[in-house]
């Protein structure tokens, strides 16, 4: 079967639990899956969870779990290349079906990681293999590159209401 490139991308909610979905998805089919998360470093429910699929599905965090705002700094970076690394050998491997990106698309809008390096990710990939990348500010080339381009949008949020990240909902 043929992989193909996914990207999730827009302002809108719901970019990470689309691919995590197509993650159980692919697992329920017997497929091998790796999830590397850019930035995240925390035990969300959605980790949880998914440590009982750990036959089927494997996810590892490269990040310091902070936001970043302005440059990053070199701790960030080297967190960020890291995952990049570890990515590039999970797409290259043949050991996994689906690979996911988690937030790549924000480590380049921070600065952590380039263009280029996104566009060796997709390069890197078996013709077999299934690759989501996911986050907001997707850039042009990694849409170009895509096969499947899909924008969440955000029409109306609650959090705009001063509601927080909800337990077993946003976390």
């Amino acid at each position: 079967m043929e992989g193909y490139v996914h990207v999730y991308t827009g302002n809108g909610k719901g970019k990470t639990t689309a691919a995590l979905g197509l993650a159980l998805r692919a697992a329920g089919a017997g497929m091998r899956v790796y999830i590397g998360q850019f930035i995240k470093n925390a035990d969300y429910n959605e980790i949880k969870a998914l440590e009982r699929f750990g036959d089927k599905i494997t996810l590892e965090q490269f990040g310091r779990g902070c936001f970043i705002r302005g440059n990053p700094c070199e701790e960030d970076i080297a967190a960020a290349r890291v995952g990049l690394k570890a990515i590039e050998r999970a797409l290259a491997s043949g050991d996994f079906d689906v690979v996911i990106a988690d937030e790549a698309n924000v480590a380049y809008g921070t600065g952590l990681v380039g263009e280029e390096d996104l566009l060796a990710l997709i390069a890197a990939r078996r013709p077999e293999t299934e690759l989501v990348i996911t986050g907001r500010n997707a850039p042009p080339a990694v849409i170009e590159k895509a096969d499947l381009v899909t924008e969440m949008q955000e029409i109306k949020h609650y959090f705009r209401r001063g509601i927080l990240a909800r337990e077993g909902i946003e976390k």
